[in-house]
């Protein structure tokens, strides 16, 4: 009976939440409609050859009234240096510089402030120092997004391509992640954005008082500021493929587990029904692996298990693979049976680390 249920409930998700991501356009038909002035807002704390392999990119857009403003936070490489020859052939960085201070301990949230304030324009875009743009026409199409009623704009950063089951599997969840999200956002509930690729007003963030809700916690500068501010009407997708910034993901077990907790202990500080929602995916899925193994091992009528385990990946066959391909991942769905596994096992333990994770560090 509880595998039934899990059954349904993934259904759900596959049927109802999924299935409008799959029939959405992202294409932008209709670009330079607007060129809304724009300041975008990086924070980097020794990042030197991020930012010399990065910043161009970024400094370069196709687009006419912009400014990058980037937060030199208490770094010790050589990012200062860096940051001042683009400034000097680049008259639209602008550079602020946060120090150490004795008294209290400075995080990526006090930098952005920093970083906002220190910001011209109403309309602002955040992407990190170890993200590139896909295209030069980020800036243009992600602006599109803005309109008098929409003031948060949801983009899509994925992770490069490096081979490995590693990375494969990194890819994948970042990809299930952002399904989860952009679906959401969708079906106007959304919940969560990634500091890698989204963009916010001025006037919103001071509105809601910036990070003061969560100032406390080290981490959550990205989603927990969109998961308290965002509504079915004020919030935006933009993710066609010239919207992408893409990063290298994590090649050790090590930093990727440090970075999955910081990501993972903010998740309880989101909304109720946000968090039965994830939850209700998370651990139907998890059930739904485990009833399966024991079903089948007590070799308890295995036509109709095994029948149940085939209709659901079909159907996952059906639905993934155009949103797969809209998220530059379409060699992965090869992969789904075995990393759709991972996956929930991966949701489950680091949804318990999170849950008691306290003291993160952003760098």
């Amino acid at each position: 009976m509880l595998f039934q249920v899990c059954f349904v409930v993934q259904l759900y998700f596959l049927f109802y939440y999924y299935n409008g991501f799959k029939f959405s356009n992202f294409i932008s038909n209709n670009p330079a409609v607007k060129t809304l002035p724009i300041s975008v807002v990086i924070c980097a704390r020794n990042e030197a050859q991020n930012l010399q392999e990065n910043l161009p990119a970024i400094l370069a857009q196709n687009y006419s009234d912009f400014e990058v403003v980037v937060v030199n936070d208490c770094s010790n490489d050589d990012s200062s240096h860096i940051l001042n020859q683009f400034k000097a052939a680049y008259p639209n960085l602008k550079i602020v510089t946060v120090s150490e201070h004795k008294l209290f301990k400075t995080g990526k949230k006090f930098a952005l402030t920093m970083g906002i304030k220190a910001a011209k324009n109403e309309y602002l875009l955040f992407t990190d120092a170890d993200c590139k743009p896909a295209s030069e026409q980020w800036l243009q199409l992600m602006q599109d997004g803005f309109t008098d009623q929409k003031e948060i704009v949801l983009g899509y950063s994925p992770y490069r391509k490096t081979g490995g089951l590693f990375n494969t599997f990194i890819r994948f969840e970042t990809i299930k992640t952002a399904i989860n999200y952009l679906s959401a956002a969708l079906n106007n509930n959304p919940y969560m954005g990634v500091g890698r690729n989204m963009g916010y007003t001025k006037s919103l963030f001071f509105r809601s008082k910036g990070f003061a809700a969560h100032m406390h916690l080290l981490s959550g500068d990205d989603d927990l500021f969109v998961n308290q501010n965002a509504t079915a009407f004020n919030t935006t997708v933009q993710i066609s493929p010239e919207t992408h910034t893409y990063s290298e993901a994590k090649d050790s077990l090590g930093s990727y587990y440090r970075q999955k907790r910081r990501h993972m202990g903010v998740g309880k500080y989101y909304r109720t029904k946000n968090r039965i929602l994830i939850t209700l995916d998370a651990l139907s899925g998890f059930l739904f692996y485990t009833f399966l193994t024991v079903l089948l091992l007590l070799k308890f009528e295995p036509w109709i298990v095994g029948g149940i385990f085939i209709f659901r990946l079909v159907i996952q066959s059906i639905i993934y693979p155009k949103i797969f391909r809209k998220l530059d991942a379409a060699d992965l769905i090869w992969w789904l049976p075995l990393l759709d596994l991972f996956y929930y096992i991966y949701l489950n333990v680091f949804g318990i680390v999170g849950s008691v994770t306290k003291n993160l560090k952003w760098k």
